[in-house]
């Protein structure tokens, strides 16, 4: 066999991966696997443990189910289960919001229904008017992403702070590529396994609400076979929202800063999130980006914001 069906049988596992039923069954393995009888707020069953988190008759007793019934959605099968079901297996398995959502889509989808998408909401086109709201917030960096990640606009700070996903005269860069297939990524973020875990946690939210997303599968499929923190990552089917933080980064150009951020969702381009970065008033990093600004005002003609 040679390297490139070894990539394309991976790519194929990887693909068979983001199908419900393998979902399901490895994401309530994971979360079982990571909750004891004692912070469950239970009484161990008798015998020598052959599992690290709790059994299945123990979730089931928390969620009030049968034995059977919770072993049948383990094994993948969550259709026809429910609401009130789902709910109690999410306080069982103690899920966060995002984790009770990530469930919920996949209940959702074990129902097999075929929908066709809807193409006004998988529009990653910016209009004129975005366009000229990010250019307008001069002082704040910008960058519109897609729900994948692809960079599809920004304003000239936002150009200038993530240089690398903008390179000249070329398209803009997949941010989940970056992290995981682009080197620098490791020396631009200081704490580069927690952003890169981020990632991969935000596509895991992804794959639950549509796997039959072509483009994330595809996506998945690359990033599977060209990155073992990927795979390994992925595999740990970790889910989290992440709208809200601080991230720091060594610039190449104005040095380290600490930034606050916040992603905003417009509702006329529901797939489209606007990342904004601020510094704290006074502080060192809001010098860099003073010097940033300064940099970006330079005579060189000014690049226009993508659009895709």
């Amino acid at each position: 066999m040679n390297a490139g069906d070894s990539r394309d049988r991976r790519f194929e596992v990887y693909r068979r991966g983001m199908h419900t039923r393998h979902e399901v069954q490895e994401f309530l393995t994971a979360l079982r696997g990571r909750i004891t009888p004692e912070t469950a707020g239970l009484t161990a069953f008798g015998g020598q443990r052959r599992v690290l988190g709790l059994r299945r008759e123990e979730v089931a007793q928390l969620a009030g189910v049968s034995t059977a019934y919770y072993t049948r959605m383990e094994r993948g099968d969550l259709s026809g289960v429910s609401e009130s079901v789902l709910y109690a297996l999410a306080n069982a398995l103690q899920l966060n919001d995002a984790e009770s959502q990530h469930l919920f889509d996949l209940a959702r989808n074990a129902t097999g229904t075929n929908r066709r998408p809807d193409r006004s909401k998988t529009d990653t086109r910016l209009s004129p008017q975005v366009v000229q709201l990010m250019e307008t917030m001069r002082d704040v960096p910008v960058v519109a992403l897609s729900k994948l990640g692809d960079p599809v606009g920004s304003n000239r700070l936002g150009r200038a702070l993530f240089p690398h996903l903008f390179p000249e005269n070329a398209a803009p860069v997949n941010t989940a590529r970056y992290l995981f297939l682009d080197p620098r990524s490791q020396s631009f973020y200081p704490d580069w396994d927690d952003v890169a875990r981020e990632s991969v946690s935000a596509m895991r939210l992804l794959a639950g609400h549509d796997p039959s997303d072509r483009q994330l599968t595809a996506l998945v499929g690359e990033l599977a076979t060209r990155s073992s923190e990927f795979r390994t990552w992925w595999g740990s089917h970790t889910v989290r929202t992440h709208t809200a933080g601080t991230k720091r980064i060594a610039h190449p150009v104005v040095g380290e800063l600490t930034l606050s951020y916040q992603t905003l969702t417009l509702p006329s381009a529901p797939k489209i999130r606007l990342a904004t970065y601020l510094a704290e008033a006074g502080s060192p990093s809001a010098d860099a980006i003073d010097l940033l600004r300064s940099w970006t005002a330079t005579p060189a003609p000014a690049q226009e914001p993508h659009t895709a």
